[in-house]
Parts: structure tokens; sequence; C-alpha cells
């Protein structure tokens, strides 16, 4: 969010959903030097800014975890955001916090916890309502992080690494392969169908096999359907990528769907995974695969 790579104040904005994991977060940027801040009022961070300006602490990066506790303050979030990119020695990141419906249930009963929009009724309906509150919100976001599979230790890992040099954003690419049968991963910026390509599950010798395996590999790259998608695929990730890197997102997402999530998704998956990683940093995840004994 903004482009002056000369700031001398930092701000990140923790949020997202309940029960997603901001108390971890904010527990690691205190960990990163950062001067942390609980459910601040968004109507108060220009407020807080000044004061930052003026302190004898020399206090110049700041984590503010905002969320749905602030109740009719949060609505002023994206006002704030917006008074807040206009200032050029301010650089304002946001990170936002997610994961699945089913997990956000499983940890809400693991703590007895009831959810903030739903304090008498059921956690699933309360999660819903947030989800779409917070859709905007997510948008705007430099940072999106599913914690569904995460421990707080990778959490705190992926904190470190994005946000412990002050002098700016780390631009990562996550490739994430999926079975379309699973559901689409709510985190992805791109989603790309594969499902077209031929596949190895119809091959009796590659159908318990993986495209981590050379065998499926081989037969999905060598297709010339595959040749082709991945000369037009190149062409546009080459100019898709250092746009969203310019615009000041510090992490795109990229999902790979086919049926299953076995063969043609994971060997592309694998052979972006390796392209891009002579570039930017590039975490390659396969949501779907079945690792079968041979």
């Amino acid at each position: 969010m903004g482009n002056n790579n000369f700031y001398t104040h930092e701000i990140v904005i923790i949020t997202g959903m309940s029960g997603a994991g901001k108390t971890v977060a904010v527990q690691s940027f205190e960990d990163l030097g950062y001067y942390c801040i609980d459910n601040l009022p968004p109507a108060l961070l220009t407020t807080f800014l000044a004061l930052m300006r003026e302190s004898e602490r020399n206090i110049t990066r700041v984590a503010a975890v905002m969320d749905m506790r602030g109740g009719e303050f949060f609505d002023s979030l994206i006002d704030a955001l917006d008074k807040l990119e206009k200032i050029e020695d301010v650089k304002t990141r946001v990170l936002f916090l997610d994961a699945e419906d089913e997990t956000l249930v499983r940890r809400y009963k693991e703590t007895r916890r009831s959810h903030p929009l739903e304090p008498q009724g059921l956690p699933l309906e309360g999660i819903k309502r947030e989800r779409a509150l917070l859709s905007e919100l997510k948008g705007r976001a430099t940072n999106v992080y599913n914690t569904s599979s995460m421990k707080p230790r990778e959490l705190r890992e992926r904190i470190t690494y994005e946000f412990s040099n002050a002098s700016g954003p780390k631009f990562s690419i996550n490739i994430i392969s999926f079975g379309f049968k699973n559901g689409i991963p709510i985190d992805a910026d791109l989603v790309f169908d594969v499902r077209f390509l031929k596949n190895p599950y119809y091959v009796e010798e590659l159908r318990h096999k993986t495209g981590l395996q050379e065998e499926v590999s081989s037969y999905v790259l060598e297709n010339e359907d595959t040749q082709t998608l991945i000369n037009k695929l190149t062409d546009l990730f080459e100019f898709m990528i250092p746009q969203y890197k310019n615009e000041g997102k510090a992490q795109l997402v990229i999902a790979i769907g086919c049926t299953g999530g076995q063969h043609r998704s994971v060997t592309l998956a694998e052979y972006y995974g390796k392209l891009f990683s002579e570039t930017y940093q590039t975490v390659i995840t396969h949501r779907d695969i079945i690792h079968r004994k041979e």
C-alpha cells in the first residue's frame, strides 16, 4: 500500500477473522521490536501517529490489532487507511488472518468461547456475518495468511520472515496445488483450472503416484497442450507478478487445480515453484496430495 520507499514510520494493522491467530501474531510483532497495541479504535490511528512523532522513545514501528471487538469503531478502518496512505513518510501494511469456517468453529468449541457477533448464538452464524463484513478489508490487505493448517510456530516464522526487515515488505509467492472436488483455496489471488489436460489417473501405472514423481510429471509436461499452457501462463506471469509487487502487495497466492489435486496440479505447481524461486521467495503447498506407499 503506497509506493514510497523512503518512509520513517511503519504501521501494521493486524486484523481478520476472530479465532484465526491474532494473539499469536501480535506476540510475534512484539518479539520483532514493534510497539504493539491491542484493539485500537481506527479513528485514533492518525492521532496515535502524531504521538509517535512526538515521542522521546523514538517509536517508528507499530503493530495494532483491530477486529470486531471494536464494534462500531471498526467501520471507520477503511477511512483511516485511506488517510494513512496519503502520508508520504508512513508505510501502512495490513495483515489479514483467515481460516476455513470448520477450523474456526472447531477452535471456538475447543476454547468454549462465543463469537463476538453471535454471543448467544451458533459460532458458524457469527463467522459467516464476520466474513461478509470483512470482505472489503481483506481485499485491501498486503498479506493474507490462511492459518487453518498452521501451527503457532509456523505463523510466528512466517511473520518473522516477512516483517523482520524494517526497510520494507518482502515479496513472496505461494503456489498451491489443489483438487476442485475439495473446493478452491479461500486465500488464492489467482486460480487456474488445468482439468482439461490429459489425466495420468487413467493410466494404470500412474494412478497411484503423484506429480512429485518423475513418471507423472514427465507424462504431464510432455503433453503438447501442457507446453502450450506453460508458454501462455509464463507470459502472463512475467507481466502480472511485477505489477503486483510494484503495487505494494507483499504476497501473491497462485492456486492451480485439477480434479483430485494429485497429478496435473501438483506437476505444474512444482514447475512454477522452481521457476519463480530463481527470482522470488517461493513456497509450494500441495493441499490435497495423498502420499501413498509404493
